[in-house]
């Protein structure tokens, strides 16, 4: 993983990450989260995943269910937030769409994936905290404005 500082105008950054062949995403954002102290981002990138774990929430039962990616795929759009939890930790909260080799497409929340041959992400600081709490009606940690 490679992270540079893009610009910086008082205190919104702007960083670019480039993870490389097996580097797993969300590990790495975590860290670069966490080194940087951010509590309120947007996340965008592209490149390609060797596999994935995508989530599917599932309204009736209040859980997501796994769907598992194991081909190479192409990152069409990944886009997400980092907010804070509720112990003010930073929080990931990742969407991403695959294009498989045949043509087809496939979406959802982002658990886990591993990247091959890179991923280019960047990462823009938002001019506020953000929180993501438990909402009762839906079981899910939402962002609280």
């Amino acid at each position: 993983m490679k992270t540079r500082l893009l610009h910086q105008e008082g205190s919104l950054r702007t960083y670019v990450v480039v993870l490389e062949i097996g580097d797993e995403i969300m590990s790495c954002l975590g860290k670069v989260a966490r080194s940087e102290q951010l509590s309120a981002a947007q996340i965008t990138a592209i490149g390609a995943f060797s596999e994935a774990t995508l989530l599917f929430f599932d309204w009736e039962t209040r859980e997501y269910q796994p769907i598992p990616v194991t081909e190479q795929t192409e990152v069409a759009a990944l886009i997400g937030d980092i907010a804070l939890d509720r112990e003010g930790e930073p929080a990931l909260h990742v969407h991403a769409v695959l294009g498989k080799r045949d043509g087809t497409a496939i979406a959802g929340h982002l658990k886990e994936a591993r990247v091959r041959p890179t991923l280019e992400i960047l990462v823009n600081e938002s001019p506020a905290h953000l929180r993501r709490l438990h909402d009762p009606q839906t079981g899910l940690a939402l962002l609280q404005p």
